[in-house]
């Protein structure tokens, strides 16, 4: 039992030396796909648009295939077309030989993708009161869209885009299979060096629970801050 405990320990120490590159990871992707997703939640809801069908076409393509399959396009396929070879080859390009830039343009448009469903759905549900108040004091579309829908909507996007966020943060776990040595990436090592499956991954396994209970509670406290109106508009009704 105590020889069990070791390795279990010494498991946890592997994973937890990846907990960064875990970290970094969604910390990158949810940033970054969080403003790509803001302006284009509001272009797909113009459905009769070029823009707008172009961008329905992206969230279509990411939202429709599976994450590994994106992975392997990024980390795999780009790379080795010619045009991307000799990119890389160019000074000032040399970052593209990292698998990290790849892994994160996967993460990132994928949670984008995901993210603009969930914020084109608050502000196509934003309360028709709120808009015509907007109006009312002389503001433009644009204003409206700025001041009123886009704040208002983010609000109440918090409960579905804090499951996005949590979502994206597993599926960094993706990244091992490309080489990426993160949480799962690390479990895998040890795997392959002690031949203890289930010591490896129940470690990596903590890890991840670990996380995920600071963003949930994290989450928690901003929902509570930021949708305590709705809780005194539900209870007066």
């Amino acid at each position: 039992m105590s020889d069990t405990l070791a390795l279990f320990l010494l498991a946890l120490r592997t994973c937890l030396d990846a907990v960064p590159v875990t970290i970094m990871l969604t910390l990158v992707s949810v940033s970054i796909g969080f403003f790509i997703a803001l302006p284009l939640s509001v272009i797909s809801l113009k459905n009769r648009s070029l823009l707008g069908r172009l961008t329905n076409g992206f969230v279509y393509f990411f939202t429709g295939t599976p994450l590994l399959v994106q992975l392997y396009i990024f980390y795999y396929g780009i790379p080795s077309l010619e045009p991307v070879r000799e990119l890389m080859q160019q000074p000032g390009w040399e970052f593209l030989k990292s698998g990290y830039i790849w892994v994160l343009s996967a993460l990132t448009l994928n949670t984008a993708a995901y993210s603009t469903v969930i914020f084109a759905g608050a502000i196509k549900n934003t309360d028709r009161g709120e808009v015509e108040a907007a109006m009312a004091y002389g503001m433009s579309g644009f204003q409206a869209m700025h001041r009123i829908i886009i704040p208002s909507a983010l609000r109440r996007a918090l409960p579905a885009y804090s499951n996005e966020v949590i979502m994206s943060m597993h599926a960094t776990a993706l990244a091992s299979t490309v080489t990426i040595v993160e949480i799962a990436g690390a479990a895998s090592y040890f795997n392959s060096t002690y031949y203890e499956p289930f010591i490896a991954y129940s470690a990596a396994a903590v890890l991840y629970l670990i996380l995920n209970t600071l963003l949930v509670v994290g989450f928690r406290q901003v929902e509570k801050k930021h949708l305590l109106h709705l809780k005194y508009r539900h209870g007066s009704n």
